[in-house]
């Protein structure tokens, strides 16, 4: 099937393609934003159509409304004189002669904009040229052929290309397969509602699908060109089929300091590849999007398979960092320490019980009816889901939550201390201590999901505040606690360079911090080893705006490969400034009090000198709002913010990364087709993220418009 702009004509009972060119797509993108908000169309529509030519009986307000001029109309139904009714939402309003309050209540309410009343207006006026052939000749001398190529023709239903595209949607919108649209129970009720519509075929769907994809696509790589570097976050999953998939994400901050995820392609991935394919996917993956690897600053991935063979080959061939999941690193540290045998002993046993009432409907009942006595039926016993050690820790609680209740039906039922193993008291008491210290552990990651805390800025200071408490928290436990808390702590201090010696200089995230107002103080590094990253990113600032200095030795810096904004020719920020207000060298003061410093230091580094004294900010304060409202202050500084901060600290969205359970979007991509899936999660991922990109913009541009 050749690749059209899908429409779809209903002729006696079947859905027939009328294929159309399709538009460029930087003509369409704004059309395809707004289809979705047509929906609330459909039943004025076609309801006007069914009372056009039923006359005027005082009953019917069709030929009434489709007289008036007022775009506004199509959605409303005048009851008398003072009020109207909102045909979507069946909500009466006030009507004083004018159409503001209607026309608010559409944008408020339904998210029907003015874009969208200008298109239903010439679908109405198509209408009337249908009618009347001379009016469509007239009108069609005035049309560029672009104007005329979403709309139907007049001689369609708009009702059924509505509903074609809302079946497009629900299919990427809802990780549904095409083949949805044969399943018996969508069949019989889309033909309860529209009983003469035909479904299209998967063919057909797929078809508009990959129409879609491209549009959205074009959009996407306009986008991308606004970013200053660019992060690609590799997750790696496997579908129901044990088939393995990368999903590759680009994580960016954008010219109006708002951080960015979009994804760019999923694609299969086949065993026999090593890691020079690694680097040759993702560099594919970018030249699609008209992306060089030079707009590149890191690659974030969730496996340690192969670590040092990819790091190794995207450093040397790409010049590509390479950082491995946050989340994946903490499961890996949190594993070593529950890996003590005294604790893997008191787990099995925890799981056996567990097991046991899930199991036994008897002991459940006997178990629920003490909950009942009294008025603690919300308490319920939790499976962990290895390898999830937030599920581990839950389980924990429900166990010494309902102690008591365990022990006594255990007691009152002969068969089921037979069929399982109570924990000894020894063990109770480990689980009791354990839990503390696990959910230090656990609020930490609440703090990394909050949204100000999505970059890896907010790492460091969140893994050292471990490291403390944990200490801490283990000074009066047994041996065994000791244990698996000093076996948490070494991991942790091993897999972030927490050592005090330089070496944890080099990490992004040191610096990341740095950069971020919130943490600039770096309380969790030595006086000294502060000392020394403010002259390293001294002479990173110096290597990115003057060319000067050399980097120092294996420490990773920005590509410099830019033009700097509000610079002087060529891109580059002034080095120096001549602050002196005359000729004279030395001035009368520098014989007494020696040569101003401030005289000869270049123009970046006094940036910096201002960066590190201004006050910090609160804990809750997102950095991307404080670097909006004051890089006009550190232009220096701020472009290398947005480069670091763009750096996240997980390779999926934190909320995934730290969840229990398994999250829908990862349950329901499992089963998609492998012809479809990469359009349907490229689709899913991106087309609400930028339309609401879009609408942020306008929305900052009309404030800006307005105060001035």
């Amino acid at each position: 099937m050749q690749h059209t702009a899908g429409a779809f004509m209903l002729v006696s009972g079947e859905i027939k393609v009328r294929s159309v060119i399709s538009p460029p797509p930087t003509e369409e993108i704004s059309m395809v934003f707004n289809t979705y908000n047509m929906a609330a169309n459909l039943g004025p529509s076609s309801r006007r159509k069914r009372e056009k030519g039923a006359g005027h009986d005082g009953t019917s307000t069709a030929l009434y409304v489709d007289r008036r001029k007022s775009k506004v109309w199509n959605y409303y139904t005048k009851l008398g004189d003072a009020y109207v009714e909102c045909n979507v939402c069946k909500k009466q309003l006030s009507f004083h002669n004018s159409t503001t309050t209607m026309r608010e209540h559409l944008v408020r309410k339904h998210s029907i904009r003015d874009t969208l009343l200008s298109q239903l207006k010439d679908d109405q006026a198509s209408e009337a040229d249908y009618a009347a052939p001379e009016n469509g000749i007239k009108r069609a001398r005035q049309m560029t052929p672009e104007n005329n190529l979403y709309h139907p023709a007049p001689c369609l239903e708009p009702r059924t290309d509505m509903i074609l595209e809302l079946v497009l949607e629900m299919i990427f919108r809802d990780l549904h397969p095409l083949s949805m649209v044969k399943d018996k129970g969508f069949g019989l009720l889309l033909g309860y509602l529209e009983p003469s519509f035909t479904l299209p075929s998967p063919a057909q769907l797929s078809s508009m699908l990959w129409h879609r994809y491209n549009v959205v696509k074009q959009h996407l790589e306009h986008y991308l060109q606004t970013a200053q570097s660019v992060v690609l976050c590799v997750e790696s999953w496997i579908s129901q089929l044990s088939q393995p998939y990368l999903t590759v994400t680009a994580s960016f901050i954008d010219g109006e300091w708002r951080w960015a995820r979009c994804i760019l392609e999923t694609q299969p991935v086949h065993e026999n590849k090593g890691a020079s394919d690694f680097g040759e996917r993702l560099y594919t993956v970018l030249s699609e999007f008209g992306l060089s690897c030079k707009a590149v600053s890191c690659v974030i991935h969730d496996s340690l398979r192969d670590t040092a063979a990819n790091s190794e080959q995207l450093q040397g061939t790409y010049g590509w960092a390479s950082l491995c999941c946050a989340a994946h690193l903490l499961d890996l540290c949190i594993q070593a320490g529950l890996e003590v045998e005294q604790v893997q002993e008191a787990l099995s046993a925890a799981r056996g019980i567990v097991r046991y009432f899930q199991q036994d409907a008897k002991a459940t009942c006997s178990l629920n009816s003490k909950l009942e006595a009294i008025n603690k039926t919300k308490l319920k016993l939790v499976m962990d889901a290895r390898p999830r050690w937030i599920t581990t820790i839950e389980m924990c609680e429900s166990l010494l939550d309902l102690k008591w209740a365990i022990m006594s039906v255990l007691e009152e039922h002969p068969k089921g201390t037979a069929a399982v193993q109570n924990l000894a008291d020894h063990q109770w008491k480990l689980l009791q201590d354990l839990v503390p210290v696990m959910r230090t552990i656990k609020i930490a990651t609440s703090f990394l999901r909050e949204e100000q805390n999505v970059s890896i800025s907010s790492l460091m200071p969140c893994i050292h505040g471990i490291v403390a408490a944990i200490g801490q928290q283990c000074e009066e436990s047994s041996s065994v606690i000791k244990t698996v808390v000093g076996n948490i702590r070494a991991q942790l201090m091993q897999r972030w360079g927490i050592l005090e010696d330089e070496t944890v200089l080099e990490s992004p995230a040191v610096i990341a911090s740095f950069l971020d107002p919130r943490f600039k103080e770096m309380r969790f590094l030595s006086p000294t080893l502060r000392s020394e990253l403010h002259r390293r990113v001294k002479n990173m600032l110096s290597q990115m705006f003057n060319h000067q200095s050399p980097p120092p030795a294996s420490f990773w810096v920005p590509n410099s490969d830019y033009k700097a904004e509000g610079g002087e020719a060529g891109g580059q920020l002034p080095a120096h400034k001549d602050r002196g207000s005359g000729s004279q060298s030395q001035s009368m003061y520098d014989i007494l009090l020696g040569k101003d410093p401030t005289e000869s230091m270049p123009e970046i580094h006094q940036q910096l000198e201002n960066y590190i004294v201004e006050p910090l900010c609160k804990r809750s304060t997102n950095p991307l709002d404080w670097w909006r409202n004051n890089e006009h202050r550190f232009p220096a500084v701020a472009r290398m913010s947005r480069q670091y901060l763009a750096i996240p600290a997980t390779a999926v969205l934190p909320d995934q990364a730290f969840a229990a359970n398994e999250s829908a979007l990862e349950h329901r991509r499992a089963v998609l087709a492998p012809e479809n899936l990469d359009q349907i999660l490229f689709l899913h991922q991106n087309f609400d993220f930028l339309e609401s990109m879009r609408n942020n913009s306008e929305n900052r541009g009309r404030n800006l418009h307005i105060q001035y």
